[in-house]
């Protein structure tokens, strides 16, 4: 069996451990301060960002106090038409041009209009005559053209009266005949008839016309009037006018179409009132009122505030419209408001969004003196 023979070991030198070790010790030691460095930093960061965020919270005025809506800009739109038939001649704004009330906007062809009222002019005119004749009653001419042919008549009865009496005793004694008599007779009744009617006629001459002929003649020279008054309303009615101030969003006819008062030419958005319509929760609806101030910001103009004021409150909740897409939103109760706003500029559009900001410590000015639209910016941010 052989047996081999181990070295034995060498004893290390004094050191040498601590030499090797030396370096890991080394970068441990510069690791160690830089973190906690770093840590010390964040921890500092972390401490000025509460710090600022209770500072903005508890030191921003109002806040507590400041309701926040959204809504969308509402507006109200007409439809103008003509109240006459017939075939448009010119239409005088386009799509975008801005109209005040009264404004003219477009005509119709109104020539069997102008032909219309011509005639029913003519007519109260010729009906205007004749109660003119009926209420200046008969003229002494005629009157004395009456008494002269009843006082001619009168001296005919007489003359034939005394005919007939001379014929009938005449006829008594034989030395006239019966018929001579019978002939006077016959002649002094008709003369006395003939001056009845004479005297009849001077009597109707004095006292003119009946009150009736005068009432009904009345009666249809005012049918006339209102006859003649409906054909210049008609033919007025051939020129449409803007019924209030406004922009044109549509031209829905052209000239040469067939209009009628079903048949609206234009489609007009009225630029007062306008109003964002927002929805106030239940639980926030006991914070305003009628009348109170409001602010109101838009995307479209960032930093612009417009004046503004709540006018309406809805009576009856309903639920968050569907535009709300949030399922527990969806099924909450709400009242719509409106806050009708004031935009000097004219930059406000239909269903643009918007952001209203009401301070509930402000009081209401009212419902019978809302505030009246100032500058648009002097609503406070």
């Amino acid at each position: 069996m052989t047996v081999v023979d181990k070295p034995p070991p060498q004893p290390e030198a004094p050191g040498a451990s601590r030499v090797a070790g030396a370096p890991a010790r080394q970068a441990s030691a510069v690791r160690t301060p830089a973190r906690r460095r770093l840590l010390l930093l964040l921890a500092v960061a972390v401490m000025l960002g509460i710090a600022a965020a209770l500072y903005f919270r508890l030191n921003r005025p109002g806040a507590a106090y400041i309701l926040q809506l959204y809504g969308n800009v509402d507006i109200r739109e007409v439809s103008p038409a003509f109240n006459d038939t017939g075939h448009i001649t010119r239409l005088l704004v386009q799509e975008g041009d801005r109209v005040k009330a009264g404004q003219l906007i477009a005509t119709l062809d109104d020539t069997r209009y102008a032909a219309a009222l011509a005639q029913a002019e003519g007519n109260m005119r010729s009906q205007g005559q004749v109660l003119a004749k009926l209420l200046a009653g008969s003229r002494p001419e005629e009157i004395a053209e009456a008494k002269a042919t009843m006082d001619a008549l009168a001296v005919t009865y007489r003359n034939d009266e005394i005919n007939y009496r001379r014929a009938e005793a005449l006829a008594q004694t034989g030395a006239g005949t019966l018929q001579q008599r019978d002939d006077a007779k016959a002649a002094f009744a008709a003369a006395r008839q003939q001056y009845e009617a004479a005297r009849q006629a001077y009597i109707l001459a004095v006292k003119g016309p009946r009150a009736e002929d005068i009432a009904a003649a009345r009666a249809t020279y005012q049918a006339d009037q209102g006859a003649v008054a409906l054909a210049r309303r008609e033919l007025a009615d051939t020129k449409l006018y803007a019924p209030a101030d406004g922009v044109v969003e549509d031209r829905i006819l052209e000239p040469g179409d067939m209009a009628s008062p079903t048949t609206p030419v234009y489609t007009i958005a009225l630029t007062s009132p306008l109003w964002v319509r927002a929805y106030v929760a239940e639980s926030d609806l006991g914070k305003i009122a009628l009348g109170m101030p409001a602010a109101v910001t838009t995307d479209s103009f960032p930093g612009r505030v417009y004046h503004g004021w709540v006018g309406y409150i809805s009576p009856v909740a309903e639920f968050t419209p569907k535009t709300v897409e949030t399922p527990e939103l969806r099924t909450a109760l709400v009242y719509q408001v409106r806050i009708y706003v004031c935009d000097a500029r004219n930059e406000l559009r239909l269903g643009m969004p918007a952001t209203v900001r009401i301070d509930l410590r402000r009081k209401p000015a009212g419902v019978a003196a809302p505030p009246g639209c100032g500058s648009p910016d002097a609503a406070p941010r």
